[in-house]
């Protein structure tokens, strides 16, 4: 069976979101879909089959004060506007499709980390609720977002423990993947003082957190490396942005991430032919 793997990265996956809509413009639709952060948030939109969504409400919203901005740290201890954000749009201004959604008949994983237990956790996407709590959940970096409760446990951002969750897919029984990374090949992590200075603060409320957040990079490498080797032995095919085409985490220009979705949409029709073959 074939997966398709999400990278997150903030606003990084709206290239991800140009390639799941040429995905749907050739209606193909991988029978599991699993991902971390705004990488699966823009998979949701794939999976309800609702093409340009995930761009309508970058230009929409990017840069309105509502959804991202310090204002919202006085309301929601988030740089996002989480209500806006996970509530108002999908529900109101955006409608994201939820019977459409529902009736995916593949498996969709969304990855979050147990804030107590320092351990990624896989939701089942279909029980996704009116609010996106378990998206706010894995979108939900530390010290710009406040940990996420879902059935009595507090969660952060899937991407600390399982950045590129690979390994969970190919458990589950796929042996052929299409992994969509944010970063350009050249990429590697760096040993970050922000990461630092987070598990410092969180440490008396979330110990278990610690060495996660301080070998963050280690592990994206390795896992960065572990999709190339499979892409080498023609059990993976990698998609991600050329050096000139990488944007920020924190794009603010529609121009660029108009254009980041434009690569993405173009990277995948070029190799479209071997993403069909995952199929066969």
């Amino acid at each position: 069976m074939a997966s398709l793997i999400l990278e997150g990265g903030t606003f990084r996956p709206i290239f991800s979101a140009g390639v799941m809509d040429a995905l749907l413009d050739n209606d193909i639709m991988f029978p599991y879909c699993i991902g971390v952060s705004a990488g699966i948030t823009n998979g949701i939109s794939y999976l309800s089959r609702q093409k340009k969504r995930n761009l309508e409400v970058m230009e929409s919203y990017r840069n309105d004060s509502r959804y991202f901005g310090f204002r919202n740290f006085f309301k929601c201890k988030s740089l996002f506007g989480l209500d806006f954000v996970f509530d108002e749009i999908p529900n109101k201004l955006i409608p994201f499709d939820m019977e459409t959604f529902l009736k995916y008949e593949g498996k969709a994983l969304v990855g979050v980390t147990n804030a107590i237990t320092g351990q990624t956790e896989y939701l089942d996407a279909k029980n996704l609720d009116d609010k996106c709590t378990m998206l706010r959940a894995t979108c939900a970096i530390p010290l710009f977002f406040p940990a996420i409760k879902i059935n009595n446990n507090y969660y952060f951002d899937g991407g600390i423990c399982d950045p590129i969750p690979i390994k969970k897919a190919i458990s589950d029984g796929n042996d052929k993947h299409l992994i969509i990374l944010t970063r350009p090949k050249e990429y590697v992590k760096e040993f970050s003082k922000k990461n630092v200075f987070a598990s410092k603060v969180l440490y008396k409320k979330y110990p278990k957190l610690k060495e996660p957040l301080l070998n963050r990079h280690k592990l994206y490498n390795e896992t960065v490396k572990y999709c190339e080797t499979l892409e080498k032995e023609g059990k993976a095919i990698i998609i991600r942005p050329t050096l000139n085409q990488s944007i920020d985490s924190f794009e603010k220009d529609i121009t660029k991430l108009k254009k980041g979705y434009t690569d993405g949409y173009n990277a995948a029709i070029e190799k479209l032919d071997e993403i069909k073959k995952l199929f066969a």
